[in-house]
């Protein structure tokens, strides 16, 4: 996919308005990852359509009652600051909270945000000292493994709450290996930006 297929698709998923916010957020993105690897340096030319469509398909997953999300290792702000940015728009109850250790990483997102006229909470600190949020949704993209991932969701999110998570080729392997340790009720959902990648959504997480 192109850069152009990219922001044409991502121009009819949202409005006007949210798309005006992406490209602050592109803008500010390049201009920060010149001091900040935000993200790979070798995917900056292909911000539209490794970044910003990639993330902005969690967004389809999100149940519509959801009034939490919690997005795990923000980074760059991938998936959480893009469906924060959908949400202005399309949930304006929802409160997104981004979480990112990395101090400079941290004021990057708090700062786009408030460029792009999106409110998101920004957690400051690593996932294993973040108190329990309660949280309706639980995100996470190219952070850790999923029995990694499971452990960080199920400590963060609702009895009826969903984790989505962004994987690679790999997944049937990372699946297998989590399913060993927890029960849940998982969907395999293909990416729309590249054949080898899905989407998890997981839901019902309990310990096996």
């Amino acid at each position: 996919m192109t850069e152009d297929d990219a922001k044409v698709a991502l121009e009819k998923r949202v409005s006007r308005e949210t798309f005006e916010r992406l490209e602050t957020y592109a803008a500010l993105l390049a201009r920060w990852q010149t001091t900040i690897n935000l993200i790979s340096s070798a995917t900056l030319p292909f911000v539209w359509s490794r970044h910003m469509l990639d993330s902005a398909q969690v967004m389809d997953q999100a149940p519509p009652t959801a009034k939490v999300w919690l997005d795990l290792g923000s980074g760059g702000g991938f998936p959480g600051l893009v469906c924060a940015a959908i949400a202005a728009d399309t949930m304006p109850d929802l409160k997104v909270h981004l979480v990112e250790a990395d101090l400079r990483k941290a004021a990057f997102l708090r700062e786009t945000a408030r460029q792009m006229g999106v409110s998101v909470g920004v957690f400051s600190r690593r996932i294993e000292d973040l108190p329990p949020q309660k949280a309706d949704v639980v995100s996470a993209r190219a952070l850790s493994a999923l029995p990694t991932l499971c452990a960080y969701a199920h400590r963060h999110l609702t009895e009826t709450g969903v984790a989505l998570f962004q994987k690679g080729a790999r997944y049937a392997e990372e699946l297998e290996t989590a399913q060993r340790d927890w029960q849940m009720e998982v969907t395999v959902i293909p990416s729309v930006t590249d054949r080898d990648a899905v989407l998890l959504r997981i839901e019902r997480l309990a310990h096996a």
